[in-house]
């Protein structure tokens, strides 16, 4: 078992300034693989004043002199890749080819967008009026990460504050901590100076919120649950810091009767199972139109059938275990509420598939005839299962659509480019994935109402590490 217990403080990995230890597992073996240490609020003090004092020089170092830093991130990281997805298997869970292909690229694909960024950044301008506009560093930033697309969030936030002449303290999920420690060696190794990025391991209720209430923190970004979200935001505004937030989801995905069925529900059951379904902005409620409904239940019955769960170590296409016991005791309970309300069961249901009685497990799991007002259909249910149900007119199917308290993603499928342009502009959702369109990198995530504010990735996610200020002179400039 790895022992993992040290902190990531001004350049040096330290003790915790007391003993708490806690065991991270492997969701598929149910086996501890790690023991870690939990933070105390002394812990972070000890962080942010180190972030703080590192803030005074680092703030003013050169946009090329920042670059330079994140380029070698870049090819240690590239360098230990499959270090990366290994660990992420062994933490999360998710099957060795998604890792390889998806969890661990996240970490190249999101630095390189915000190298990019960098470069196209403009810190100075002149405005219209003759006035100087100055784009200035936030300043010491604490950054809460969650367990589901762990490195992902981890370079969304950590990055952009670092590229911005930011300092930072990262609180990453106690689920799988193993993976941003591991960043932190690599940040380590790249030379960024003593005290600009700290690493406390902790749990929310204690590391989390002594990070949000704390008055040298200058901005929170935060990803995880509406609930933790709004907890955050509280604990952050006795402080009146910035805090931005990436949420939950319930992203509807709307099938009209002249899209390529075959293809798009295919597409639809897979990216909603991807991860075990554990991402913010799956796919999850399935909305098809009446006249083509029979036919897409049919298809999304035959996919779903064929999916697989299979052990992460290895290779292919399976789907993996949730994260742990207390995800999987969620999933189970709603799956059961889907039975209760009356939704149809076309695929899996409650309990473990045949042959995975150790792991967190669950049944991919598809349910038809499911309305609006049901507990699957209106809350983020965090594991392979999707809700499917008709509509009868575009202008019923954006209603449904828009009838929830999120507002991540929203997805369109249809043969109709003017059709699929309406919609989307109707929906009120941050992203809208149009017949089966990627998420890329560069381009700002977030979302509308209850999914969060700010924006991640690209241009976007630099400008919320930024302050402005205005220079006024007496002449133009």
């Amino acid at each position: 078992m790895l022992d993992k217990r040290k902190f990531y403080i001004n350049g040096e990995w330290v003790a915790p300034l007391a003993a708490n230890d806690l065991e991270v597992l492997n969701p598929a073996t149910e086996k501890p693989i790690a023991v870690i240490s939990m933070g105390t609020a002394a812990d972070i003090d000890r962080a942010v004043a180190a972030a703080k004092k590192a803030f005074a020089s680092y703030s003013r170092t050169g946009v090329e002199e920042r670059l330079a830093l994140l380029e070698k991130l870049l090819a240690i990281y590239k360098r230990r890749y499959d270090e990366m997805a290994q660990t992420i298997t062994m933490e999360l869970g998710a099957p060795i080819t998604m890792s390889t292909e998806q969890q661990a690229d996240v970490g190249v694909g999101h630095l390189q967008g915000f190298i990019d960024a960098l470069k196209r950044a403009h810190m100075r301008e002149v405005l219209p009026n003759g006035d100087v506009l100055l784009r200035e560093p936030i300043g010491v930033c604490g950054l809460i990460t969650p367990w589901n697309w762990p490195i992902n969030q981890i370079a969304l936030k950590v990055v952009p504050a670092l590229a911005t002449g930011s300092t930072c303290v990262l609180k990453p999920s106690e689920f799988t901590p193993l993976n941003a420690l591991l960043y932190a060696e690599m940040v380590h190794e790249a030379g960024f100076p003593a005290g600009t990025f700290n690493l406390v391991n902790g749990d929310g209720p204690n590391a989390g919120a002594a990070l949000s209430k704390h008055k040298d923190i200058d901005m929170m970004s935060f990803t995880g649950s509406t609930r933790a979200g709004i907890a955050v935001s509280k604990d952050a505004a006795d402080t009146v810091k910035r805090v931005t937030l990436e949420l939950g989801g319930k992203s509807p995905n709307i099938v009209f009767e002249d899209a390529d069925l075959e293809d798009r529900v295919t597409g639809s059951v897979l990216e909603c199972f991807n991860n075990s379904g554990q991402s913010c902005d799956a796919p999850t409620r399935l909305l098809v139109q009446k006249s083509v409904y029979d036919k897409a239940v049919e298809i999304a019955e035959r996919v779903g059938k064929e999916a697989r769960v299979g052990n992460p170590t290895e290779e292919g296409s399976h789907i993996g275990p949730l994260v742990s016991d207390i995800q999987f005791g969620r999933v189970q309970a709603l799956i059961e509420a889907g039975i209760a309300e009356g939704a149809r069961v076309l695929v899996g249901g409650a309990g473990k598939p045949d042959g995975f009685e150790t792991g967190y497990f669950v049944k991919p799991t598809i349910f038809a005839d499911v309305n609006n007002t049901m507990r699957i259909a209106r809350e983020e249910v965090f594991g392979p299962v999707l809700s499917i149900m008709p509509f009868e007119t575009e202008e019923e199917a954006i209603e449904i659509a828009n009838d929830t308290n999120y507002g991540l993603a929203a997805y369109v499928q249809t043969g109709d480019p003017m059709r699929a342009e309406r919609v989307a502009s109707r929906l009120r959702a941050g992203m809208v994935h149009i017949n089966g369109g990627p998420h890329r990198y560069g381009s700002p995530f977030g979302g509308y109402k209850q999914s969060g504010n700010g924006r991640e990735g690209g241009m976007f996610g630099l400008e919320d590490f930024l302050e402005v200020k205005t220079v006024h002179r007496p002449d133009a400039a």
